[in-house]
């Protein structure tokens, strides 16, 4: 399979037609080959115009929303970026090329495992995997420029507000299936604004969820 062929036809066909127009963004999705984030079993698959199972219950996010959020976090050369739920790094590496230095937080071991062993095999120097809880986010490198939530969720912890830099900004979509938005967070003098920019359905993030309430 042509797999710099199938990138170019992703790019045009998926991504580009879906109103992302940043030339660094797409750029980076240019470059970045999909395929060697995805099991060898669904390399044939990279491309497709939909979400590649990773890991049970976990997923390479489809093309076109992926990019949309990578655009709407207008990440600059120096900015440094946190992704919360990196998986096995595809979506760390396309911040990496936007970035100046990405740490990319995974709670699942054998994905960290992974992520870091394509990530320093295809030269991804300036991203650092790191494994823990993922709605605690990761305070040893805070804060950030930009915090990037690869990943539907129904409520954002305040862990996460609280290592992101003044002036930075929060990507997350938030709820899931087709009722869910994707929104921007950005913090100002302490504190944090947020708009709805576009609906969009993703896979979510494990955990990230509403504490359940008592009906007497």
């Amino acid at each position: 399979m042509d797999y710099k062929a199938a990138r170019t036809k992703m790019v045009d066909n998926q991504i580009r037609t879906t109103d992302v127009t940043s030339r660094e963004v797409l750029d980076a999705f240019l470059t970045v080959p999909r395929e060697e984030f995805v099991p060898a079993a669904a390399r044939p698959l990279a491309y497709i115009d939909n979400d590649v199972q990773v890991a049970p219950g976990r997923y390479l996010m489809e093309p076109s929303p992926l990019a949309k959020l990578v655009q709407l976090a207008e990440i600059a050369p120096g900015d440094v970026v946190l992704e919360v739920g990196c998986a096995t790094g595809y979506a760390s590496a396309v911040l990496s090329k936007l970035g100046s230095s990405v740490v990319a937080l995974e709670s699942d071991a054998e994905l960290a495992a992974t992520a870091t062993e394509t990530l320093a095999r295809l030269g991804y120097d300036n991203v650092a995997v790191v494994t823990g809880d993922l709605e605690a986010g990761y305070a040893p490198e805070a804060p950030y420029d930009v915090i990037f939530v690869h990943g539907a969720v129904e409520i954002l912890p305040e862990a996460l507000f609280s290592q992101l830099r003044d002036g930075g900004r929060l990507v997350a979509v938030e709820g899931y299936g087709n009722a869910s938005q994707a929104r921007l967070y950005i913090k100002e003098g302490g504190r944090v604004a947020e708009r709805n920019v576009f609906n969009t359905a993703v896979r979510p993030l494990p955990g990230f969820r509403k504490a359940k309430e008592f009906v007497f």
